[in-house]
């Protein structure tokens, strides 16, 4: 089964509300009220998000957290890997060196086709589109580029 981890689970509430108020810094405590997060996930979701460039922190009296672009401009796919890790639906999909099968798998290429079409389709929705209602994104996500049905 794939899915997100808990803490990217919480990435995405986090940075959904720092992009309701794009110019306004918002203290750890502030984003840990407004979300109903635990302060300490929340200071170390923040601390992450910063550290991978998506969130900019501001020291001082009116000091916080702010995203550091666009809500339209932070990627599904950049937020997991900056909280989980690259997106690879297997181990050899990221690192073929970890297995000792890769120089003669033939599911290999297979799962590396895969694994692309996921994260294109993660590449191709945003933060903003998190936000809209359903059938409103920018781009139909749901099918992938080269789906050979169209």
């Amino acid at each position: 089964m794939l899915r997100l981890t808990r803490l990217a689970d919480y990435a995405f509430v986090v940075l959904r509300h720092l992009a309701h108020a794009p110019a306004t810094a918002a203290s750890a405590r502030d984003v840990a009220q407004a979300t109903a997060l635990p302060l300490p996930t929340v200071s170390k979701l923040l601390k992450q998000l910063a550290q991978s460039g998506m969130v900019q922190a501001q020291r001082g009296a009116r000091g916080g957290y702010r995203l550091a672009h666009r809500a339209d401009q932070i990627k599904v796919a950049d937020v997991i890997a900056a909280i989980d890790g690259p997106v690879s639906l297997t181990e050899c999909a990221s690192h073929a060196d970890h297995c000792a099968r890769a120089p003669r798998c033939t599911l290999r290429p297979s799962f590396l086709r895969i694994n692309a079409t996921i994260r294109r389709v993660l590449d191709g929705i945003s933060l903003e589109d998190l936000g809209r209602p359903p059938g409103r994104r920018r781009a139909d996500a749901s099918s992938a580029p080269d789906d050979p049905r169209r």
